[in-house]
């Protein structure tokens, strides 16, 4: 792990499984800085997801820590860490016909007391983090109407609405066109620079990386094989070494990375 004496999130040699089973995350530390942009990649199956929930506090580790602002997760107060850090799913389940702004509304809910969140400041909120992700069109439309899609964007703008320091964000394109993905990442740049967000995103979209983002960190197996810059880590001989597959290759054109599969 890099050194990294101003990290807002970090892993102590963090592990992870499930009953009866292997350790799905075997020992990870990392630490992302504040006001930078991180992703995890890796092969289906490397413990991602599992890593990214208990960054979040959702799961707590078998072993090792999580720290936030150099606190342990447990020392802090729910409402708080609610406040300073927010969770995007890789697909929230819709089990009520809300409407999009009502999910969106619940990103305001650590800022309430009990569940009554709707004055007019929290709606504004709502509906700039609407604006931000593209979908303030889908205001009015009911969630079981929506397509995937568009289920992901209100998710992120849930997350949004809470007005974090921190994102955590589990493959947030997953369903999204091109058009939307880039934006999304587009976006969090903005944020990083404008509000000086932190981000750790899991994905698959490795051409969307470079230039934008600040780090890397690559699980094969539940363990941390690589971490780096992107320019450092999207490079043949680092890729076919995350993903195990000789046939991946990478290239470097006007300032971006090209990452594709001769398979």
């Amino acid at each position: 792990m890099a050194n990294v004496p101003d990290a807002l999130v970090e892993a102590r040699e963090v592990r992870f499984g499930y009953t009866g089973g292997a350790a799905v995350v075997a020992g990870v530390s990392l630490a992302l800085g504040r006001g930078m942009l991180g992703a995890l990649i890796g092969p289906n199956g490397s413990g991602k997801s599992t890593l990214i929930r208990l960054l979040a506090g959702i799961l707590t580790p078998t072993r090792g820590s999580v720290l936030f602002d150099g606190a342990p997760l447990p020392a802090l107060r729910r409402r708080e860490l609610a406040r300073r850090v927010a969770y995007v799913p890789q697909a929230a389940p819709i089990a009520f016909p809300f409407t999009a702004l009502e999910v969106v509304l619940t990103g305001r809910s650590p800022y309430s007391s009990g569940f009554h969140f709707e004055g007019e400041r929290d709606c504004a909120k709502a509906l700039r983090a609407l604006e931000a992700v593209g979908a303030l069109r889908l205001r009015d439309r009911r969630m079981t109407e929506l397509s995937g899609g568009e289920r992901q964007l209100v998710t992120v703008a849930r997350a949004l609405a809470t007005e974090p320091v921190c994102l955590l964000m589990d493959e947030p394109s997953a369903g999204l066109d091109l058009k939307h993905r880039a934006a999304l990442i587009r976006l969090l740049g903005r944020l990083r620079d404008r509000d000086g967000l932190t981000a750790l995103v899991v994905t698959h979209d490795l051409q969307l990386l470079d230039p934008e983002f600040d780090r890397l960190f690559a699980l094969r197996s539940g363990a941390l094989v690589a971490e780096g810059k992107p320019q450092e880590l999207l490079r043949d001989a680092e890729l076919q070494s995350i993903f195990d597959d000789t046939h991946v290759r990478a290239t470097r054109v006007g300032g971006r990375t090209f990452v594709w599969s001769e398979s």
